[in-house]
């Protein structure tokens, strides 16, 4: 048997508080556990979901041990994150062959979860889903569910911000990863398919490329419940679109009056720095008028005393002949 390309898969999610999700929801729902979230005081209870084959928590070396427990972990996860819109846990989805045995799904899975966390320091949670009773037989995958801070040994430290951008070449980095641990699984256990994360058309393959659904959407295409599910979906979509409108233009109100303040403040600043010179040289001028008034009255004074002086002085002088009687 020649060896050829698999279908790959993978893809990356955040879990927010805007799609008014939490982190201890969806690790019980991934895990099939129950979880009290503290937060809220809701209880995710998915203990009767079926279908998980294996879940594990891998930590950083240091972290508070209490952690390895799936409700202290992702409660504190939860709390770690104040903002009503913040991303409080992001997934890893893979597809797993269905070529490899149980525990070497595990064991390649686990490997790529001790990857991420070497590398980012975050706690990851995983857990392997075997396919649906009704669903495709080939869909065994596994969720790695990620915090979104690291992890000292006094608990949460700052975001793994390098994975929310994909400018930063993290997620093509993983799926690169992601390849190499299956291809090298795939080997180990002596299957000859391969998988690739390249698109078939760089791969210069003539086939069209395949979909990963999960469970729910599988059941809905076979079931043929097209119309049901949209007549159910349309008026939460519209729901959700109106929030999206709403808080979009909340915020570019908020804009908004925030640039109408700075120029109210410039303009009342202007004013205030007009009538600041209007005052100054209105004491400029004032001073001016007062100086001006301080030299005529010393004119005049010079002017008084120089009279006086001469007067003083023509008396002196013309006095006796002015007084004479024989006048």
């Amino acid at each position: 048997m020649g060896s050829h390309v698999a279908i790959f898969h993978l893809s990356v999610k955040t879990i927010s508080r805007s799609s008014g999700r939490s982190a201890p929801g969806a690790a019980a729902y991934r895990a099939a556990a129950k979880i009290s979230e503290i937060r809220t005081g809701i209880v995710h209870d998915y203990t009767r979901k079926k279908g998980v084959e294996f879940c594990e928590i891998v930590l950083p070396s240091g972290a508070p041990e209490e952690f390895r427990d799936r409700g202290i972990l992702w409660n504190a996860a939860e709390s770690s994150e104040t903002r009503k819109n913040s991303t409080v846990a992001r997934e890893f989805e893979v597809a797993l062959p269905v070529e490899l045995s149980p525990e070497q799904r595990v064991e390649l899975v686990r490997d790529f979860a001790k990857a991420i966390v070497a590398r980012h320091l975050c706690a990851v949670d995983f857990a392997i889903h075997a396919p649906g009773g009704k669903g495709d037989p080939r869909n065994f995958h596994a969720h790695v569910l990620c915090t979104t801070r690291r992890i000292w040994s006094q608990g949460f430290g700052e975001k793994t911000r390098e994975l929310d951008d994909r400018k930063t070449g993290e997620v093509a980095a993983w799926r690169k990863r992601w390849e190499e641990l299956e291809n090298r699984a795939l080997e180990k256990a002596q299957v000859h398919e391969r998988v690739s994360c390249t698109t078939l058309e760089d791969q210069e393959i003539e086939r069209e490329p395949g979909f990963h659904h999960g469970p729910a959407i599988t059941g809905i295409l076979r079931r043929r419940e097209f119309s049901y599910v949209f007549q159910r979906a349309a008026p939460e979509a519209r729901r959700k679109l109106e929030a999206i409108r709403q808080e979009r233009l909340e915020r570019e109100i908020s804009v908004l009056e925030k640039e109408l303040d700075v120029l109210v403040w410039e303009h009342s600043a202007e004013i205030a720095r007009s009538a600041w010179k209007d005052v100054q040289e209105e004491i400029e001028s004032t001073k001016n008028l007062e100086l001006a008034r301080q030299e005529m009255r010393e004119l005049a004074q010079k002017s008084l005393r120089e009279i006086l002086s001469e007067t003083e002085r023509s008396l002196e002088r013309d006095g006796p002949d002015l007084f004479d009687p024989g006048m």
